[in-house]
Parts: structure tokens; sequence; C-alpha cells
């Protein structure tokens, strides 16, 4: 594990540049919820991260895309997981999503192919793994 990864308590590592994302969609739709904030506190807590340290990092967060397509779906599946994490998905968060998927480089294609199989999956408690077999499956398929 790197400075620029945590670990959550699944186990599962994930870079720091995640949780920078997901602070993007908390500020993204303008209302944001208890549920979402509290997501927010409790991943940066992971981090070592104070209230007042995330409060700035919610005021200047950075985005840098990432290369492979487990880690640009990674991301995207985080993402998802923020966009649910209040049970209401908005057409801003879909947007929202497919503004992060079209930053990584997928297509439109793809881009619904992924926002139908992390929302329905995440909903259905699948795990990212699953998630990211079903997607290459329907994304490959001739």
């Amino acid at each position: 594990m790197s400075f620029n990864d945590f670990t959550t308590d699944h186990g599962r590592t994930i870079a720091k540049q995640h949780y920078l994302n997901l602070i993007e969609v908390f500020r993204m739709n303008g209302k944001t919820s208890q549920a979402e904030y509290d997501l927010l506190k409790k991943e940066g807590a992971k981090f070592g991260l104070t209230d007042p340290e995330i409060e700035r990092l919610i005021h200047q967060p950075s985005y840098h895309a990432p290369y492979s397509l487990e880690d640009k779906f990674e991301q995207l599946y985080n993402v998802a997981e923020m966009v649910l994490a209040d049970e209401n998905v908005t057409d801003d968060e879909i947007r929202l999503l497919r503004r992060f998927a079209i930053e990584v480089g997928f297509d439109d294609r793809a881009i619904d192919i992924l926002r139908d199989v992390l929302i329905g999956g995440i909903r259905n408690s699948e795990s990212e793994e699953v998630l990211l077999k079903k997607f290459r499956k329907e994304l490959f398929k001739k």
C-alpha cells in the first residue's frame, strides 16, 4: 500500500484520488444530504483527515483520470456508490456519473452499459468485481 492509498473495512485498497472524486460528486448537485456528508467524513477519516481538512478539500478538489479499465471502473464504482448514498438518484447525479465516464474516456455506448451495470448492481449489493465482469461482458459483446 502506498501513501496515496487507504484500505476499506472490507480490505479493499482505494487510492486517495477516489476520495477526491467522491468529493466532486458531493459538490456537483448543489443539494447535499447528511448521508453523503457522513460518508465523506467516514471515508476521509480513513486517511486520517479531520473535519476542517475535509471541508478544505470540498472547496478545492482536483481530478486526474486513470488509465486502466480496472482503475476507471473502480473510480466510477465509487462515484456510483456516492450517487446512491442517499438512495435518491437524481438526473443531475446521473449526468455527473456520465461526465466522469466521459472524463476517463468511455464512449456513449460504454457509458450506457456502465450506468445500468453500476446503478442496478450496487442497488442489488453486487460486488465491484462481479460488476466489472458484467460490464466487460456487455462492453465486448458482439
